[in-house]
């Protein structure tokens, strides 16, 4: 797996395998909510919010979901993916394969009683499954200084004509 991470304009790449999913999982921590998009039977793009569960270190992200909703259908006619995320100043895009889980061990690891509001039934919800997100490749944009530094880089652009540094853009391949 390589990484390319650009900062402000240069580029630096390293080939350290765990480097890129070490630095997505910090930018991933704490975000709860995601856009997933899946393609329809007519291959149109469709994109629903998700609660993200779990985010592994391999870059693995896990859902709880209906088993026969259309996003389940669209995953069953075309497992590729995209999970959109934004969280603070950094902007996250992960693509990769869905499959459905029906297992039941991981289910009750990832399980909150909140969860009742979607799933009436609980964990004896017929309709509970879990979505598996494997990842193939990612893109992350971070921007620590927020919008203030962005905007301070663009001033100092335009008055000496260096280009601007506003923080890391890097992308992870599995």
């Amino acid at each position: 797996m390589a990484i390319d991470v650009l900062r402000g304009w240069g580029i630096l790449m390293t080939e350290h395998k765990t480097e890129g999913l070490v630095k997505l999982k910090a930018l991933l921590k704490g975000a709860r909510i995601c856009m997933l998009t899946t393609r329809d039977d007519e291959g149109n793009l469709r994109s629903r919010p998700m609660a993200m569960q779990e985010k592994e270190v391999d870059g693995d992200l896990w859902f709880f979901t209906a088993r026969h909703s259309p996003k389940m259908g669209e995953v069953q006619s075309d497992n590729r993916v995209n999970v959109s995320v934004v969280n603070g100043n950094a902007y996250i895009s992960i693509s990769g394969r869905a499959t459905e889980v029906d297992d039941r061990k991981k289910t009750e690891e990832l399980w909150s009683p909140a969860y009742k509001l979607w799933f009436s039934k609980g964990l004896e919800d017929p309709e509970l499954v879990l979505l598996k997100v494997t990842m193939e490749h990612a893109e992350f944009w971070d921007n620590p200084g927020g919008m203030v530094t962005t905007l301070l880089a663009y001033v100092k652009t335009l008055t000496t004509g260096e280009r601007p540094n506003v923080g890391e853009n890097g992308v992870v391949n599995r």
